[in-house]
This record gives structure tokens, C-alpha cells and sequence, in this order.
């Protein structure tokens, strides 16, 4: 009977310790998690695995893009907001700044493992070797001027034969994120830069003229030929199977987990595997994050044993649960320093 007596006092306690100036609110009795699609079901399992355990609620866990959810994560200390973040990249000194305007002054970043950037399409579908100067020549809104050293045009191409004559005369579709998604950030810097710095004079610009750079390198197709397909990567992996001259853009994940209907399309003459990620060789391999708020620490509950489950070996381990759901893990040495971090909550350092 005590012990139930203090359940209220205990609930009142939390939400005025996450109160930022407003009323007391409820404290909420599990773990809020926002952001990344291609970390979602990576978090996803580890909450679920994490309820099991009987002494915690199951984390909420939504997937709003890695941009929507640093947004959401930097508005505020309070139940309100939410607790972790996942990222398909690493959070912004512009999005740090932002999270300490309103509060959040202490964030433990935990790098999760890697993940690769796929070009994936039908098992159906035509065969395709790209190169990373290909995909930029096919979804740039301005490509470099042919015929005029230094100039641009509006990007003419329709095939991908157009793009380089080795490639199949079909349509370009390309299935991606928006502007939101961390995937989106990835692909651009990963892929899309690298391919526009095939050209001496782009490259040049990024030291002399880094805005026009970026404005050339990062700037996507508007006309229908680049589909802005949702946060979902589940959603583009179906559009994929209806249409098999379609090409998607998402995580390494998504294409092992269909890789009985779809096949990743090599890059740079490196096809996307577990081993080809790993190692680094293929070339748009990426880090993959969680970031979680200090001050909700102590206060949530459970935040501190969820932290621990998801850096534990049974979880991270290179035979861990994860690496079955496709996430590439970090090594033995690396594994250590993020668990030692994260489970002393060291904060966050750019």
C-alpha cells in the first residue's frame, strides 16, 4: 500500500524535473524515440527485445526522417519531447546549436555501426553497373554544358543510355527520400558530390565558390525522373517490385532483407554487401547514430538500461541481433570505446 501511495508523488516529481517553465505535466512511464527510417528497425528490435525484459514499458519508436527527428529532439527538455533520436548521419553543429537555444545542452552521441547507401532495383529488372559520375549525370538538375567548357544546362537526359552508352536505352525512375531524411543527406555527399567532382572545373569550385559547388553537386531533378518517395523504405522496396526498371535509393538493411526480389546495383565496381561495407570498400558506406538527451536520463525510466541493451554484445556484438537485421557493427576496438562512452553518458563532442 505505501508503495502504491508513491507512484503520484514519483510521476509529479519526474515531470517537474523535465519541466521547462510550463506547468507540471505527467511523466510519461516509457522511452519516446523519433527519427531516421533506416535506423528504425534497428531501434525497433532493440525496444522490443527491451520489453520483453518485463521491468520497462516497450519504447515508442516513430520514424520521422533523421532531419524531422533532430528537429523534434532539439525542441525542448520535457516529457513532451522526445527522448533519442536515431540518425542515418551525424547530427549538424547548425542542429547542436539549435538543441542548446532551447535547452537541450547535453547530448551522449552513440554511434550504432554502418550501414550502406544502396542503388537497388528488381530481380527483374535489367542488370546495371553504375558509376557514381553516371548517377550524377542521371538525377543533377544541371549537368556540365557539352559543348561549353564551364557551363551548365537543364539535365536532358531520359535513359540511361543517355548517361553512358554502356547502359540499358530504359526510362530513369529513381525512387528516394526527401529532403528530411538522412539518406538523403548521405546520398547527396556520398554519392551525388563525388560523381559532379569528375568534373575538374565543378571540383575546382568547391574551394573557390563552395555555394555554387553545392548548389551544382547537390541540386536534384525536379521533372519526375527523381521521385521523392517518403520517409518509408518499405514503401520504394514495394514500388520496386510493381515497376523492375525502377531504381531505389535506401539502406543496406532493406536490400538483405528482400534480396530474394531485389538485387544492389554495383558502385564504382563495388557491389553493396555486408563484407564490401565493412571494410569500406564500397563507396557509399555510412556511420548510423543514436543520440540521447542527458537531462532525461534518471527521470524516463528505463532510458539508462535501454542504453546499455543496445551497446551490449547480445545487441552490437559482429554475432548480435542486429548484424541479423543487416546492420554492419563496429569492430572489437571501436565496439569498446562506444560502449565505455555511452554507458558514462560522455557528452556529445563536434
Amino acid at each position: 500500500m505505501a508503495r502504491r501511495s508513491l507512484l503520484p508523488a514519483v510521476a509529479v516529481a519526474a515531470g517537474l524535473a523535465l519541466s521547462t517553465g510550463t506547468p507540471a505535466q505527467t511523466a510519461r512511464d516509457y522511452i519516446s524515440i523519433v527519427g531516421s527510417s533506416t535506423v528504425y528497425p534497428f531501434t525497433t528490435t532493440v525496444a522490443e527485445r527491451f520489453g520483453r525484459g518485463g521491468r520497462f514499458r516497450t519504447p515508442k519508436v516513430e520514424s520521422t526522417g533523421t532531419g524531422g527527428g533532430i528537429k523534434l529532439f532539439c525542441n525542448g527538455v520535457g516529457v513532451q519531447h522526445p527522448d533519442i533520436v536515431n540518425a542515418s548521419r551525424r547530427i549538424k553543429p547548425s542542429e547542436v546549436e539549435a538543441c542548446t537555444k532551447n535547452g537541450v545542452k547535453e547530448i551522449v552521441e552513440i554511434k550504432i555501426g554502418y550501414d550502406g547507401l544502396t542503388l537497388s532495383r528488381s530481380r527483374k529488372g535489367t542488370p546495371m553497373k553504375l558509376t557514381r559520375r553516371d548517377v550524377f549525370l542521371a538525377l543533377a538538375k544541371e549537368i556540365p554544358d557539352p559543348a561549353k567548357p564551364g557551363a551548365l544546362i537543364p539535365n536532358p537526359h531520359r535513359t540511361w543510355r543517355d548517361v553512358n552508352p554502356t547502359l540499358p536505352a530504359e526510362r530513369i525512375e529513381v525512387l528516394g527520400p526527401p529532403p528530411t531524411s538522412g539518406t538523403r543527406d548521405s546520398f547527396v555527399e556520398l554519392v551525388m558530390e563525388p560523381g559532379c567532382s569528375a568534373f575538374e572545373w565543378i571540383r575546382k569550385l568547391k574551394d573557390s565558390e563552395e555555394n555554387r559547388f553545392r548548389r551544382i553537386c547537390h541540386t536534384l531533378r525536379e521533372d519526375g525522373v527523381y521521385v521523392e518517395a517518403g520517409e518509408n523504405d518499405n514503401l520504394i522496396v514495394q514500388k520496386l517490385g510493381a515497376n523492375p526498371n525502377a531504381v531505389g535509393i535506401f539502406g543496406y538493411s532493406f536490400l538483405e532483407e528482400n534480396e530474394d526480389r531485389l538485387r544492389g546495383l554495383a558502385l564504382d565496381g563495388v557491389v553493396p554487401t555486408y563484407e564490401s561495407i565493412a571494410d569500406g570498400s564500397y563507396p557509399a558506406s555510412r556511420a548510423l547514430y543514436i543520440y540521447v538527451k542527458k537531462a532525461h536520463v534518471g527521470v524516463i525510466p528505463g532510458l539508462r538500461e535501454f542504453i546499455a541493451e543496445y551497446v551490449s554484445d547480445r545487441a552490437l556484438g559482429e554475432e548480435g541481433y542486429l548484424a541479423d537485421k543487416g546492420l554492419v557493427p563496429p569492430m572489437d576496438g571501436e565496439r569498446d570505446r562506444i560502449r565505455a562512452d555511452a554507458l558514462a553518458l560522455a557528452n556529445l563532442k563536434l
